[in-house]
């Protein structure tokens, strides 16, 4: 049978809760709101960068195989416009750099 810890169970409830009201808490201020062309141009590049600050240290960190990888995947994705043929070359490329250590 299961055994759910009280204290596990108050933590996940909790960042339900904090997850929830973060998310939720953003439709609710911009329904309070009209946000400005500008505001809204700025917001719009957001998601773009928060991907870039998170995959710039880690391809940095990680050494030659994720820096091929990331390289090849941009130069696909450039050549093609494809972001099915950019994923599967850069994972292809990662994994042979991987494969002749």
């Amino acid at each position: 049978m299961w055994h759910i810890d009280p204290w596990n169970l108050a933590a996940i409830l909790g960042m339900a809760l904090a997850t929830y009201a973060c998310r939720g808490g953003g439709y609710w201020l911009f329904r309070q709101i009209k946000p400005t062309p500008l505001l809204r141009a700025v917001l719009g590049h957001i998601p773009g960068t928060l991907f870039v600050s998170y995959v710039v240290p880690a391809v940095i960190a990680g050494g030659l195989q994720p820096a091929v990888g990331a390289a090849v995947t941009m130069v696909v994705m450039a050549r093609t416009r494809s972001i099915m043929w950019a994923i599967f070359a850069g994972t292809g490329a990662a994994w042979i750099i991987w494969s002749l250590k």
